[in-house]
């Protein structure tokens, strides 16, 4: 008895059949399938690998899913320019394969640039960014000096086009920037764009109209001769950025046996340079993974720094061989933070053993008690034995050496001197405002007038004494000496100014100018601290002021000068401030460097009149 019925029979031969011969038959569709993984996030301008890379792998019709024009092929190769969210699809015979969605984000400047740069300064975002910063350096030098001058720089006239053009080429969602490398010795400018060949053509044209020769290569670099005939420039592209290479000016004074060989100089189409610029191009296009964004020295100093609209990093210049004999300092990082009518920068220097031997001085006891209302100030508060390797060297170095030497020669003790010092030095700078009125209204011309106070903290007089009385013998200077309570009151005239020196047994103070009887007293040092904040012009302090605000407050304050009628006082202060706001829009500036944990903290700001001139606003 069959084992099967006839009907059942004739299925199973059948079944058997389409097993054997499946899909294969001729006139049976293929079951086609692409598996392109799992949805994923990916970065403009980097393209993306889908499909099979085999030989003889189906061809497929795919998607880009961004505008794009369809493709085919087996393997599909595609940057999306710009940040966005996409579904890439894979189609064989108008059917759907495969498919993936991708989140396109933009590609964060440092990861465009090789891991081993040396220095970088970029914006991060040219959208929220370069506005402030362009508006404010229009406030501090004009609308039209600002436009001229930062039309004129490469890549920059770009940005601004698409500031204010609004359609561009450029993506504003990613940065701009300029970054140092070792072999190649000029610098890298770099700009994130979402169109490459339109960028490329674009700047090319921006170039040539500013008379600079471009020429288009077959690798689709473009070669830039400068209109001074300077060093050729490399203008190119890669993953969504373009770069400008731009080498330093080769030295003219270099002749032979004095640099480069003979041979170098005499070839007229100095390939040495050509190289250069290729270096750098082949530094780009080799770069893979994070770049610099992953260093570790720039990951563990981002922390310490505030966030901003700028930012400057720059890596250990000396090789690691070379470790034993370089500095301490492992590397810096900054950030500038702009506002309306402030720049404001913090930075942090990071260095492998304790700056200064991580000693303080004490502050200046000058700023403790002085007259009120300086236009500039200064502290440099630093313990002596690092003043001494600051001005002389290091112990036993042979710098330090033959200066001892050279001031033993001439019968003074150095050493002594040194240790004279109690390591805090400071100045202060007055305006003499009635004085200044006055000359300006009976002279018809400006000329300063104030007055400049110098103090060191001193641990003893002798030397300091010694050093002074043997520079004064036999000099054409005039000058009276009276001895004073433990020390000497020097006296004399410079420029038709007073100028008098107290050295005293704790300290030796300069006053040069007018007397400041009569300003009202205080706390200088405080009063700056709560002006600039922290322990600014404190113990272990490095700090500078300079403060025209207080200056232009100063000469409005004048009511009355003595031998100045009221009108013509009246006259010559809108003068002079008419005058002051033409050159200027700048209130203040401020810089002070610390020691810190790690290494050292820089603060520092620069700041404009609220009634400054605004700029166009790039908008």
């Amino acid at each position: 008895m069959p084992l099967f019925p006839r009907s059942s029979r004739s299925f199973v031969a059948h079944f058997l059949l389409m097993v054997a011969v499946g899909p294969w038959a001729s006139g049976c569709r293929r079951v086609v399938r692409a598996d392109l993984g799992a949805d994923r996030t990916v970065e403009a301008g980097v393209p993306v690998e889908l499909g099979s890379g085999e030989a003889g792998a189906q061809a497929l019709t795919w998607e880009p899913g961004d505008g794009t024009p369809s493709r085919t092929g087996s393997r599909l190769s595609h940057a999306f320019a710009r940040a966005g969210t996409f579904t890439v699809r894979a189609l064989h015979e108008g059917q759907e394969v495969g498919s993936v969605r991708l989140t396109v984000v933009p590609r964060p400047l440092p990861r465009a640039v090789p891991s081993d740069a040396r220095s970088l300064l970029w914006v991060p975002r040219l959208q929220g960014n370069v506005e402030p910063l362009v508006d404010f350096y229009e406030r501090l030098v004009g609308p039209d000096e600002a436009e001229q001058v930062l039309r004129e720089a490469p890549l920059v006239s770009l940005v601004l086009n698409s500031l204010t053009s609004g359609a561009s080429v450029v993506d504003p969602e990613e940065g701009f920037g300029l970054f140092l490398l070792p072999g190649f010795d000029g610098v890298v400018a770099l700009l994130g764009v979402t169109e490459p060949d339109a960028a490329l053509a674009a700047v090319a044209k921006e170039l040539e109209a500013v008379g600079h020769e471009v020429t288009a290569t077959e690798d689709g670099t473009m070669r830039v001769t400068p209109l001074d005939s300077g060093e050729p420039m490399l203008l190119f592209v890669d993953r969504g950025y373009l770069y400008l290479a731009i080498p330093d000016a080769a030295d003219e004074d270099v002749v032979p046996g004095e640099g480069e060989p003979v041979e170098v100089l005499a070839q007229e189409e100095a390939p040495a340079v050509v190289g250069d610029v290729e270096v750098a191009r082949r530094a780009v296009l080799g770069l893979s993974g994070e770049g610099l964004s992953e260093s570790a020295l720039l990951t563990e100093l981002r922390p310490k720094v505030a966030e901003g609209n700028v930012y400057l990093y720059s890596g250990a210049l000396q090789r690691a061989e070379d470790a034993e004999e370089a500095g301490p300092v492992r590397g810096f990082f900054a950030s500038l933070t702009v506002q309306p009518e402030r720049l404001v920068l913090d930075g942090f220097l990071s260095s492998t053993r304790p700056l200064l031997q991580g000693a303080d001085a004490p502050a200046s006891a000058l700023l403790a008690d002085s007259a009120l209302g300086p236009v500039a100030a200064a502290q440099l508060s630093v313990p002596p034995e690092e003043l001494a390797k600051l001005a002389f060297g290091a112990p036993g170095s042979p710098h330090r050496e033959r200066t001892v030497e050279r001031w033993r020669a001439r019968g003074l003790d150095a050493e002594a001197l040194l240790k004279a010092l109690r390591g805090d030095v400071a100045m202060l700078v007055y305006f003499d405002a009635p004085g200044f009125l006055r000359g300006f209204v009976q002279k018809q011309r400006p000329e300063p007038k104030g007055t400049v106070l110098i103090d060191a903290g001193l641990t003893s007089a002798e030397p300091v004494l010694r050093l002074l009385d043997a520079r004064l013998q036999g000099t054409s200077l005039r000058f009276s000496a009276e001895k004073v309570p433990g020390g000497k009151l020097y006296r004399t005239l410079m420029w038709g100014y007073p100028v008098q020196l107290k050295v005293g047994p704790e300290r030796a103070t300069l006053v040069a100018g007018e007397s400041l009887d009569g300003r009202p007293r205080g706390d200088v040092g405080r009063a700056l601290r709560e002006r600039f904040g922290g322990e600014t012009f404190g113990a272990g302090h490095m700090s500078v002021m300079a403060d025209l605000g207080q200056l232009r407050a100063d000469l409005e304050a004048q009511e009355s000068v003595p031998g100045v009628s009221a009108e013509r006082l009246a006259s010559a202060q809108a003068l002079v401030k008419a005058v002051m706001e033409g050159v200027t829009p700048l209130d203040s500036a401020f810089l002070d460097f610390s020691l810190a944990e790690g290494g050292a903290r820089l603060k520092g700001s620069l700041r404009l009149r609220e009634d400054a001139r605004t700029g166009r606003g790039w908008q």
